[in-house]
């Protein structure tokens, strides 16, 4: 998991930081991503005078489909994190923070845990490649017909396949460039 009791870190000194491995198996990403391998490596959580600063190097892999050739690729993602988490609740009072100066930012929740769920999410997310290939020299897709030019990378067709509505600009080259 991803939920850290931060109490006993909250009560320490400024400077006071804790180590914790991360192991998941498992986790919901994004409606589009989705994990192929488990969510590995450290946290570290340090007190500062006001919050605990998280800090995570993180690394996965998510599964995706080659851009060129449409096979199923797994890529490896590294994402580091760096967070500020601030109390919800004051340590020693037990009364409510005001969260008004500053309600955007991460919250430990009343029981001072402190949920890194969702900036990993949002890194992994974030560190998703925009044009994923199974390969560098990937041939890809036959234009006309749609076969996998990795498995038949020599196969031709007996005649150019024009699409009907551009069939007046091929006429027009034909006239224009006769050979």
């Amino acid at each position: 998991m991803l939920i850290f009791n931060v109490a006993s870190l909250l009560r320490a000194a400024p400077g006071t930081s804790r180590t914790y491995p991360v192991d998941v198996e498992q986790m919901p990403i994004a409606e589009d991503v989705s994990l192929a391998a488990p969510i590995a490596g450290e946290v570290r959580l340090a007190r500062t005078g006001r919050s605990i600063l998280a800090t995570a190097d993180l690394s996965t892999a998510i599964e995706s489909h080659c851009s060129r050739c449409l096979r199923r690729v797994v890529e490896p993602i590294s994402v580091r994190i760096e967070e500020e988490a601030l109390p919800s609740i004051d340590i020693e009072s037990g009364q409510p923070v005001d969260q008004r100066a500053e309600p955007d930012v991460l919250r430990l929740d009343q029981n001072h845990e402190l949920d890194l769920a969702q900036p990993v999410r949002e890194a992994i997310s974030l560190a998703e490649p925009i044009n994923v290939v199974c390969r560098p020299d990937c041939p890809g897709l036959c234009s006309v017909c749609g076969v996998d030019l990795n498995e038949e990378p020599v196969h031709q067709h007996d005649e150019e396949q024009v699409d009907p509505r551009l069939a007046a600009l091929a006429e027009w080259r034909e006239r224009s460039n006769p050979h």
